[in-house]
């Protein structure tokens, strides 16, 4: 049996001129993970402002705003398994380059979007982009810090998920207090162009002496079998009806093809996946909580905009700022998370920040349209301290778990996890936020014309801009909307919570737990990687 330790040769194997810029390095390879990570949480709060119609907004419907916030990370978690290989095999700073440029792009287009249609199409290019430079990041920090220093390092990555979640929202108010919706993506460019000055001077080029080769049919199947899937559960929200055939049929002719996909990556000498690193629990382990603790969150982010947008009526820069305590506790605990592993294992940290992300989650099945804001925030406070708990020490076990010429495709496999599982959380959730909504507003729309029923019954925003334009009369709607709504997020929030104490579960059945006293040094234990 092999551990971690075991792939990494004895003594310092990173130049010295590169090891004594390592920290400037990480402080670029932040820069890159800021525009990528800002980008959604930034959206998230533009989602109220881009539903309102032109000319405010481009009168998105929810199931667009899903798309549009979907089709990013679908096309992303799609195209990382070939992006980390391609990462390896050319290099991983020219991958990281050339991806940022093509997210400058896009978020330029994305800017001018006349419609809800060209807005998710350059959303979807953005995504391209982007899946370049996340593995990136992650696999050029693995070349440049020694190992001992890695999950100091790995935290700080971490940390800047928060620092991202703090600026996107606050950003983004700002800017839409001031300019058009566009603006939250056109801020994107000058990041762009500080960040390629900065690689290309700072970053080295490393890459795999023995890579894979491309699979484009693996990418093929993975991205068709994504889309297929979540299609199916976003239309099954929007029609409140999940038996419906048609939406039955998409959603099984997604599993069919990801079944297929995995197969073929089984019997694959060049895969995209690596289907024999799941072999081993405690990898496996730390994967499931990574996609669970995102399709628990963006699920419950998602529905929270609208929470204090809409029925507490707060701006989209209040809103930002409301969010800044689930920033500032990922900040401050994601790079100390290791000390915690060190004195606790892996198995306490991760399972004990998933129970407090799962309880936070059912605190939102306690809210109402009046409930004091400071509860609100000490909420976020604590879901910020349990995500640092798991996003910290589940990284490290993954990266640490594969050779350093293989840092891309343990990075891709990261990073993959969490996107699927961040928009499975989006479809999933908000499709039982919308039928719950849809199921609780509909007896209280009698009297409005027929042509206006479905419409306004789809979601809050469109009950409340059909209320609008109705005068008098609409403003009868307004409670009978926030009560629905609040009934819907309840049921959702509990839905979430459930997801985040299976997380749990897994994590105690499989993660390790506190090391030996004498093995401190090799705190992720030991876990077997075929083929070594």
């Amino acid at each position: 049996m092999t551990t971690p330790a075991d792939h990494a040769p004895p003594g310092p194997r990173i130049p010295e001129a590169v090891h004594r810029r390592r920290w400037a390095i990480l402080g670029v390879l932040m820069l890159s993970l800021l525009i990528v990570v800002l980008d959604n949480s930034i959206l998230n709060v533009a989602v109220k402002t881009i539903s309102t119609p032109a000319p405010t907004g481009l009168g998105a419907t929810q199931s667009q705003l899903e798309w549009a916030i979907n089709a990013y990370t679908l096309v992303f978690a799609g195209l990382l398994f070939s992006a980390g290989l391609v990462g390896d095999r050319l290099g991983r700073k020219k991958v990281l380059i050339g991806g940022i440029v093509v997210f400058g792009i896009g978020s330029a287009l994305a800017a001018e979007s006349g419609s809800p249609g060209e807005l998710i199409a350059f959303r979807a290019l953005m995504a391209l982009g982007a899946a370049f430079v996340m593995p990136a990041t992650l696999a050029v920090l693995m070349n440049v810090f020694e190992r001992q220093e890695q999950p100091k390092a790995i935290g700080i990555w971490a940390g800047g998920v928060g620092l991202a979640i703090a600026i996107g929202p606050i950003t983004g108010g700002v800017l839409l207090d001031h300019f058009w919706w566009g603006s939250v993506f056109l801020v994107n460019v000058p990041i762009v162009i500080i960040a390629l000055v900065l690689m290309v001077w700072l970053v080295p080029d490393s890459r795999d002496p023995r890579p894979g080769r491309i699979d484009p049919v693996g990418v093929l199947l993975s991205v068709v079998g994504l889309v297929l899937l979540v299609y199916g559960i976003i239309k099954g929200g929007e029609l409140a009806d999940f038996t419906d055939a048609k939406v039955l049929a998409t959603i099984a002719a997604g599993l069919v093809v990801l079944t297929a996909f995995v197969v073929f990556e089984k019997r694959s000498d060049h895969p995209s996946l690596d289907v024999t690193y799941f072999k081993n629990k405690v990898f496996s382990a730390a994967m499931a909580a990574i996609a669970l603790v995102f399709f628990a969150l963006m699920g419950v982010t998602f529905f929270s905009v609208f929470y204090t947008q809409s029925v507490r009526g707060y701006s989209p820069l209040q809103s930002g700022l409301l969010m800044l305590p689930l920033a500032a506790a990922q900040m401050i605990f994601a790079p100390r998370a290791r000390l915690v592993v060190e004195r606790l294992g892996n198995k306490v940290t991760t399972g004990g920040g998933l129970v407090l992300l799962a309880g936070t989650l059912a605190a939102f099945a306690t809210f109402q349209a009046d409930t004091p804001i400071w509860l609100l925030e000490v909420v976020f406070f604590l879901m910020g301290l349990g995500m640092a708990h798991v996003m910290t020490p589940t990284s490290v076990v993954i990266m640490q778990a594969l050779p350093r010429e293989k840092a891309g495709s343990a990075s891709a496999l990261s990073n993959t996890f969490r996107q699927v599982g961040g928009a499975l959380g989006i479809a999933v959730l908000g499709s039982v936020l919308s039928t719950s909504y849809r199921n609780g507003i509909e007896g209280k729309l009698g009297a409005l014309p027929p042509g206006l029923r479905a419409t306004a019954g789809e979601s809050i925003e469109a009950t409340l801009g059909v209320a609008g334009k109705l005068g008098a009369q609409g403003r009868a709607l307004v409670t009978p909307a926030n009560d629905a709504f609040l009934h819907a997020m309840h049921l959702t929030a509990l839905c979430g919570a459930g997801v985040a104490l299976i997380g749990a579960l897994v994590t105690a059945l499989f993660l390790p737990g506190r090391p030996p006293a004498g093995q401190q040094g090799d705190r992720e234990q030991e876990l077997v990687v075929a083929g070594e």
